[in-house]
């Protein structure tokens, strides 16, 4: 069990990752085929993979559960970011209290 404050956030943080649903990385956008008129519009997805960017049509009847995996993974890179965050702050914390060693004298 984590004792102190940093740790217990931590594991705070570890559950609610494994609690996450389906995700995927990207943004949803909503186009128009006329887009001087504003008419017919359609939505696409757009997100970077492997460092190389893609897009896919959306079609209407998937654009709810696209925009909730979209969601969660936005949710997913806050949470690794804390989680980092407070990693790092373990970690200084951790080496400010090693008491530094001295040179032997002879």
């Amino acid at each position: 069990m984590p004792q102190n404050p940093i740790e217990r956030q931590i594991e705070r943080i570890k559950q609610e990752l494994r609690n996450l649903g389906p995700m995927r990385p990207g943004s949803i956008t909503r186009q128009y085929r006329q887009p001087r008129e504003r008419k017919r519009p359609f939505y696409q997805i757009s997100y970077t993979h492997r460092m190389r960017g893609h897009s896919e049509y959306v079609r209407p009847e998937h654009l709810a559960t696209l925009k909730k995996e979209t969601a969660t993974f936005k949710h997913f890179k806050r949470l690794v970011g804390q989680w980092i965050d407070l990693s790092l702050k373990t970690s200084r914390l951790r080496i400010r209290q090693t008491p530094l060693k001295t040179p032997r004298q002879t």
